[in-house]
């Protein structure tokens, strides 16, 4: 390859990845709806279930993975027992697709089938729309007791049709401000979205009241939105893949627009790389864990919730929300190092998330796959932990980066795709 062939990919690879970074900070995302996803996730039906990472089948999926399943199968009524949904789970009867293949995202196992209530959030600058389901510390951890399906029903049946009664009375929530104004608060937005969600839970108490929702069902969904600090992860997740999906199919760039893990695989997407997965065994995590618990219990990472990083929070922000740590360890020193080497893999900073920590500098944002190959640095990540046996909650929380062997593939890819 010629010296001017050289100048020229480059200066293309240059400009596709400004035109990457500059569609996700424009981004506007507004949460427009709360649906069963059945109504608004395209492509999803009934006897399907979505869910995080990369594509897997039931024979690789990890143990969380298949306890989330089961729980879906008993939640939506295709089974009377675990071990009959594991049966009907076993026999292919149900199809199984990754969430990001339906614009959607969900945490740690992802699960969600058509009578789950999701977010839906409108990106107002591009037109496009992206969903997440609920998050709760059972059921998409692996879990599948009643106690852990009878808070979907409670979802499903009064916390969601509530808050949906209120978003319609209020038009709608713009969510850029209260992403911003809770990175200023000490949130990350993925582990600690404790500024998120009371910010959401103010919104949204005086919208249902002014909504006239009936008593019993308007005290419930109050207790329910403002003792419950992880609300505003679902938000940040389905914001997040709002932002980064307009970014996806720009030629030559080598931006990430998507990172995911179904708890055998870690993946990424790459906007000059289509729909294809790069993938490595998902890693370990190394964290603190709930009274009961160890390393010896642990499952491997799992979740689509890194698409806070992919778009430059969760573990990107870390030195601005230094509360977290008492829950994934870590000392300050350390999150103020990894939030500066974030700053070596992406391509430029945002103009609307801005971290006082770094005098409001913008969150980095662009994950450039050139650049992680280079350096060695990967992308570092706030995550939960879930049980290596399906039947089990939430077990910990720490942090894991993302395997340097996706960036090093879909580097060769693009190379082979490009610069032939």
């Amino acid at each position: 390859m010629s010296p001017d062939t050289q100048s020229d990919i480059k200066q293309k690879i240059e400009a596709a990845n400004a035109e990457a970074v500059k569609r996700i900070n424009e981004a506007d995302p507004v949460l427009v709806d709360i649906a069963p996803a059945g109504e608004v996730i395209p492509g999803l039906k009934d006897r399907m279930i979505l869910h995080s990472g990369p594509p897997v089948t039931w024979e690789k999926m990890c143990g969380a993975q298949r306890g989330a399943m089961i729980g879906v199968a008993l939640f939506e009524g295709w089974a009377k027992s675990p071990e009959e949904a594991e049966k009907l789970l076993q026999s292919g009867a149900i199809k199984f697709e990754p969430n990001h293949h339906h614009q959607t995202v969900g945490p740690m196992a992802g699960t969600i089938s058509v009578s789950m209530p999701v977010w839906v959030v409108e990106n107002r600058a591009f037109g496009n729309r992206a969903f997440c389901r609920q998050v709760e510390g059972r059921q998409q951890f692996g879990e599948y007791s009643e106690g852990a399906l009878d808070g979907l029903r409670l979802w499903r049946n009064v916390w969601a049709p509530a808050l949906r009664i209120g978003l319609q009375k209020r038009g709608g929530l713009e969510l850029k401000p209260i992403i911003a104004k809770a990175l200023q608060m000490g949130d990350e937005l993925h582990n600690r979205p404790v500024a998120a969600s009371s910010l959401f839970a103010n919104a949204m108490a005086v919208a249902m009241v002014e909504a006239d929702v009936a008593r019993e069902p308007l005290l419930g969904t109050l207790k329910y939105i403002t003792n419950h600090e992880l609300l505003g992860l679902g938000l940040s997740m389905a914001a997040g893949k709002a932002s980064a999906d307009p970014a996806k199919g720009i030629e030559f760039s080598t931006v990430v627009v998507a990172m995911a893990r179904n708890g055998s695989e870690f993946g990424i997407r790459v906007s000059g790389l289509g729909e294809d997965w790069f993938t490595a065994p998902s890693p370990r995590v190394n964290g603190l864990y709930l009274p009961g618990y160890s390393e010896k219990d642990a499952g491997c990472d799992m979740g689509d919730s890194a698409i806070t990083e992919t778009v430059g929070w969760g573990g990107f922000v870390l030195a601005g929300a230094t509360g977290i740590l008492a829950l994934v360890g870590g000392t300050p020193e350390e999150a103020m190092k990894y939030s500066q080497d974030m700053r070596q893999i992406t391509v430029s900073a945002s103009p609307n998330y801005r971290m006082p920590i770094f005098g409001f500098q913008g969150s980095p944002v662009g994950i450039d796959i050139r650049k992680v190959v280079q350096t060695g640095i990967t992308p570092i990540i706030d995550t939960a932990i879930a049980h290596r046996n399906p039947g089990y909650p939430i077990i910990g929380a720490g942090l894991v980066r993302a395997p340097l062997e996706c960036f090093q593939m879909a580097l060769k890819a693009f190379g082979q795709k490009y610069m032939k």
